[in-house]
């Protein structure tokens, strides 16, 4: 049996690292572009709206891939950084954040499990805690607002639109920084990785 190198995920951190800003910059431009359209619908305006909602969802499902597949790679190797520090599966992982409510909720104990369980012993916690509730609080008050605007004023009402966007601006931001922060612990501690056996290494029968 031979083994695989655990390395951190960097090219994943990048991508998610970009496609996070993007994704929330087209929700900035598809807000305004409907809000636009219901106050003054035409034509034109419900073209542009229908357009840019589009490459809305792509640009988000994009994202949520992107993460997701940097999110996985990272709780991978945070099991073995920290074997029986990371609780649950893999699978349940990853369908904690696709799941309606759950996703409000326990995706956020499974980013504090993975960046405990990456971090080197003599590390400062606290901070670290701050920045994952900070950028989960971010998150889902952008998630209520975001409701909130779409039943005052039929979602032409400014002000819960301008918080709910810049809340979504600011767990951007805060997310980048949490991919980057966790990254560089995985890197730090597993320089050039440690050799493990996984299952794709398994002898095939011939």
């Amino acid at each position: 049996m031979t083994g695989s190198v655990v390395r951190a995920p960097w090219f994943l951190a990048r991508c998610a690292q970009l496609a996070v800003p993007a994704a929330a910059g087209a929700e900035l431009v598809r807000a305004l572009k409907v809000r636009a359209h219901l106050l003054h619908p035409s034509t034109s305006t419900a073209a542009e709206s229908a357009r840019v909602s589009m490459l809305f969802v792509n640009v988000m499902t994009a994202t949520v891939v992107l993460f997701l597949l940097w999110f996985a790679r990272c709780r991978r190797n945070a099991e073995v950084l920290s074997p029986g520090r990371v609780p649950g599966s893999a699978a349940w992982a990853v369908l904690a954040w696709l799941i309606p409510v759950v996703n409000l909720w326990v995706p956020r104990g499974l980013v504090l499990d993975v960046h405990r369980a990456s971090a080197p012993a003599d590390a400062d916690e606290d901070r670290g805690n701050l920045l994952v509730n900070v950028w989960w609080a971010a998150w889902v008050g952008h998630a209520a607002l975001n409701l909130a605007a779409m039943n005052l004023g039929y979602g032409t009402s400014l002000p819960p639109l301008v918080a709910a966007e810049a809340l979504n601006l600011l767990a951007a931001v805060l997310a980048t920084v949490l991919i980057q922060r966790i990254t560089v612990r995985q890197a730090a501690r597993l320089g050039a990785g440690p050799q493990v056996p996984t299952p794709v290494d398994l002898p095939h029968a011939s």
